[in-house]
């Protein structure tokens, strides 16, 4: 009889079509009866029975996680998908991240990670109309979804046919999505100053060419895309706004804000909620590196989108340069990096507000209990640095508060952190107030509120011991 896959005992069998014989680890038997398979066999490790991805589809093997030949020489395609899903699913539910009452924005750039967070969050509102529908009495609603594309040509020459041309794919690519209908935003970054376009456009550019800096400059236009988003969530009435940053890029922000000094701050920007902001932002894809994510896109045909991004500069383009080398010789070295720093203590903004579930209780209340965290109403409001939104430290504040109505060019230097004061302001300080003319009135009302927020909170805390009119002796 023929030695073939199914019926070898030996170690190995013959390709059927070249007659050549290859070496297959044989599964041994471990304890309890169960079958451990060698890190060089051909079979998923999770169902025991497909072959892996590297053996199918070795054109789309090469990355991943896990160390090794990654995730490819370990799983089939199935199961390296519902794995990634798994993550995915983890995130949103434990975090609560999406309830049936939301609305949800997801940041599309046309990349593999934000390409697959539409497609995980299409995947659960697909499931949840369908629950919808096949439900009596509808008590349920169904979260709506929404997708959004910051054009950013403003700030670098794209060819206008190019660029109309990675929309329309775009569009396509969201609209062959199955029902329910999701909306398709294109709203340029210079809108955040008014309706009209021409005019923020002008000072848009005006705003980028007054920073010299090249880290400087980039980082403005990432906090300015913040602002683009936020202002098309409130405008449509979105309730969520969800990135597709995965475990890769945190790595490199967890290094570049090492580098700039903004250790005080980071704990903020790595966690799966960012409630800092008016519309609450969620990372459902933080536990996943992005070779995965590219990986997923192949196997499943997922269509992505060159839109012209330029490439990192400055020291956000050494940080990922350095952690690609680190990547090539460790695929697990970003998540080692992400888990290192995911030991900082979150803000009181890391957090969804509570809403109970059937047992009375809430993700972001467990949540509060694994960090022992206390809640939030017994927690002073943050100050925020009124370009890039990062918390400020009391020695921060206490400068901005010292400045109060002051000069307004002293007051912005005054209510920015100390890396935005180095790389983004100008270090003249008669430059500053034309500096200040140009910024987005977001950037100034959300530092202004936040400090007014927390000097009402402190009074209130000691409004007990404050004397009144007619107990002061005078």
């Amino acid at each position: 009889m023929a030695c073939n896959s199914a019926t070898c005992q030996s170690g190995c069998y013959k390709d059927s079509d070249s007659g050549a014989v290859q070496k297959r680890q044989p599964a041994t038997e471990k304890g309890g009866g169960d079958l451990v398979f060698s890190a060089n066999s051909c079979v998923c490790i999770k169902c025991k029975d497909n072959e892996t991805i590297a053996a199918t589809h070795p054109a789309v093997s090469g990355g991943g996680g896990g160390g090794g030949g990654g995730d490819g020489s370990r799983f089939c395609a199935d199961c390296f998908r519902g794995n990634l899903f798994g993550k995915f699913r983890f995130a949103v539910t434990s975090n609560a991240m999406i309830s049936p009452s939301d609305n949800v924005l997801i940041a599309f750039s046309g990349g593999s990670s934000s390409r697959v967070a539409i497609q995980f969050v299409h995947e659960m509102h697909h499931k949840a109309q369908k629950n919808f529908d096949a439900s009596r009495d509808k008590s349920l609603p169904v979260f709506g979804v929404g997708v959004a594309y910051i054009d950013e040509s403003a700030s670098f020459t794209v060819p206008s046919h190019d660029f109309d041309r990675a929309v329309d794919e775009m569009k396509l690519i969201v609209s062959n999505l199955a029902p329910p209908v999701k909306q398709f935003h294109v709203v340029p970054t210079e809108s955040i100053y008014s309706s009209d376009t021409g005019a923020g456009r002008h000072k848009l550019m005006e705003l980028i060419n007054s920073v010299s800096d090249v880290t400087g400059k980039e980082d403005l236009l990432e906090h300015l895309r913040m602002l683009s988003l936020q202002k098309i969530a409130v405008e449509n009435g979105y309730t969520k706004l969800v990135l597709g940053t995965c475990t890769s890029r945190i790595a490199c922000r967890v290094l570049e804000a090492t580098v700039k000094g903004q250790g005080y701050s980071l704990a903020a920007d790595i966690q799966y909620v960012d409630a800092r902001w008016e519309i609450p932002v969620v990372l459902p894809l933080r536990d996943c590196i992005s070779e995965e994510l590219s990986m997923l896109c192949s196997l499943d045909s997922l269509k992505t989108v060159e839109t012209f991004q330029r490439p990192h500069c400055g020291i956000n383009g050494l940080i990922s340069s350095f952690v690609k080398l680190l990547r090539e010789e460790n695929p697990s070295r970003e998540s080692t990096i992400v888990r290192t720093a995911g030991k900082l203590k979150p803000f009181s903004f890391n957090r969804i507000i509570e809403v109970n579930d059937c047992n009375g209780h809430s993700a972001s209340q467990r949540r509060q209990k694994k960090y022992n965290l206390k809640p939030t109403e017994s927690l002073p409001p943050e100050s925020f640095c009124s370009i890039c939104h990062s918390p400020l430290k009391k020695s921060d504040t206490t400068s901005l508060n010292a400045t109060g109505n002051g000069e307004a060019s002293v007051g912005i230097f005054a209510a920015t952190c100390s890396s935005c004061q180095y790389q983004i302001l100008p270090q003249e300080p008669s430059s500053l107030e034309s500096f200040r003319s140009l910024l987005p009135q977001q950037m100034i009302s959300l530092a202004k509120n936040g400090s007014c927020d927390r000097q009402k909170w402190l009074r209130e805390e000691i409004q007990d011991f404050l004397l009144s009119d007619s107990e002061d002796g005078t």
